[in-house]
């Protein structure tokens, strides 16, 4: 598959990049600056250099792809502005272009506590919101959707080992290794459209827990 990962630079893409690459995908990554490219071919990866966020239209760069995935963020340090030009904004344009262009599977990098953003207090509530919002929004479209919502975030080595669960509201870490290999594993899982479901490290191998989500 030709797959566009939107935000190719951000940890938890590079991770992506590199696994798709090596199972053979075509993998490219949208960055902004053209200074990240190095990073994303030593991953294996396809460098694609446009702006998510101040871009009219991404078609462009969608344009021939089997499918694609939000990983993209405005990050801890920027105000919530900026996380409706990101992680609202360009979630939503991501969706245009995959519906304009007619590709349907769209994989989205959501968070834990996006079903509740009030419940994640003021610092919190921004971000959730935008996630939240971006969630509905693809979730509306006429696209084959998964909402892949990572406990808090590690650096640990993977353990090819999580829990996933479609019940909302759990907290617990989660390695990114696991969650890039989770969003491998779920691009080739096509039953998996239309589920929203929270993960995290656990017992069960990713492919046995990720069947289990449709039972």
């Amino acid at each position: 598959m030709d797959i566009l990962v939107a935000g190719g630079h951000g940890q938890v893409a590079l991770r992506l990049l590199k696994l798709l690459a090596d199972q053979g995908h075509t993998a490219r990554g949208l960055i902004r600056s053209p200074a990240q490219a190095d990073d994303l071919r030593a991953a294996g990866a396809v460098p694609v250099v446009g702006d998510l966020e101040n871009d009219a239209s991404l078609e462009e760069y969608v344009r021939g792809a089997d499918a694609v995935v939000f990983a993209a963020g405005a990050g801890p340090g920027s105000g919530a502005a900026r996380k409706q030009t990101v992680d609202l904004g360009g979630a939503v344009k991501l969706a245009d272009a995959a519906t304009a262009l007619g590709i349907r599977r769209y994989v989205m990098v959501s968070s834990i506590g996006a079903h509740d953003p009030v419940a994640g207090g003021e610092s919190m509530r921004p971000y959730l919101e935008a996630k939240a919002a971006a969630d509905e929004y693809v979730l509306a479209a006429d696209l084959d959707v998964t909402i892949v919502r990572p406990g808090s975030l590690t650096d640990e080595p993977a353990t090819g080992r999580i829990r996933a669960t479609t019940e909302l509201g759990h907290r617990g870490p989660v390695t990114r290794d696991d969650v890039a290999a989770v969003l491998a594993h779920v691009l080739e899982a096509p039953e998996t459209a239309g589920l929203t479901f929270e993960l995290f490290n656990g017992d069960d191998p990713i492919p046995e827990a990720i069947a289990a989500l449709g039972k």
